[in-house]
């Protein structure tokens, strides 16, 4: 569980990087401008590594299920190979797989001004800005984000219902509780982070105002990773008594 946490943790680092350091620079800037190549990279690695998050997240799912519904198993499936050939697949799996969008957006014949109305290389505003509209493209790219954010989304959950299912069976109300607890932190990041990525990406030619857009990308390219290191870190013990130290304190220092 730690070393594909560890990994997700690094992920998210690359993740946030590629886009937070661009978008405090153009917010000091005042042509706030990107070259073409830079925008198609911007691009390729967000959603790379936004496709392997997705991925990640499938495979701690995949994890907690061997642990809580096959325990007795769970180290003879989960060997060294496996584990490294998933963390491998994890990482790979995004920057393979969005080779062919980024490929097609960037063919499409863009006409000036090319001015996007976002502050990151995001695929609805660029695919609003070709000259003649490519309705084929635009089939492709919503179809693979149907395929692989509810392919996903769907393995993730199918997992969960057989822990749920397992759990329930359980006779002890303390294993119960301990099993609960270890997969709610995994249930809340997937929840934030699908929840909001299928709002934008599932339909892109939905037609979402422009301010809801980027509300919704900041959501899941800033807030959602500043919110996983603490949603994860509720289930340390130290981390929980430290908390209920602060707010005993403060709730003390309120009543004087």
């Amino acid at each position: 569980m730690y070393i594909f946490l560890g990994n997700f943790s690094l992920l998210e680092i690359c993740y946030v990087t590629t886009t937070v350091p661009n978008m405090l620079a153009n917010f000091l800037s005042t042509s706030k401008s990107i070259s073409f190549v830079s925008c198609f990279t911007q691009f390729y690695f967000f959603f790379s590594f936004g496709c392997d998050e997705g991925f990640f997240l499938c495979i701690m799912a995949f994890d907690r299920y061997l642990a809580i519904c096959r325990p007795l198993h769970y180290p003879r499936i989960m060997t060294k190979q496996l584990y490294t050939g998933l963390v491998i697949f994890g990482w790979s799996g995004g920057l393979i797989l969005f080779l062919t969008p980024v490929v097609l957006i960037s063919q499409l014949p863009f006409c000036d001004p090319n001015t996007i109305n976002h502050f990151l290389c995001d695929p609805v505003p660029l695919m609003t800005l070709p000259c003649s509209e490519d309705t084929i493209t635009q089939l492709l790219y919503s179809t693979f984000n149907v395929i692989f954010m509810i392919g996903t989304f769907l393995f993730i959950l199918c997992s969960y219902a057989l822990v749920i299912l397992t759990v329930l069976r359980m006779p002890s109300r303390a294993g119960q509780h301990k099993a609960l607890s270890t997969c709610a932190s995994h249930l809340a990041v997937v929840v934030l982070l699908y929840g909001s990525i299928m709002v934008m990406y599932v339909s892109p030619g939905s037609g979402h105002p422009v301010k809801i857009q980027k509300f919704i990308t900041l959501f899941y390219s800033v807030i959602t990773p500043l919110c996983s290191p603490l949603i994860y870190s509720l289930r340390n013990k130290e981390m929980k008594t430290a908390l209920r130290k602060i707010f005993g304190t403060e709730h003390g220092v309120h009543k004087m």
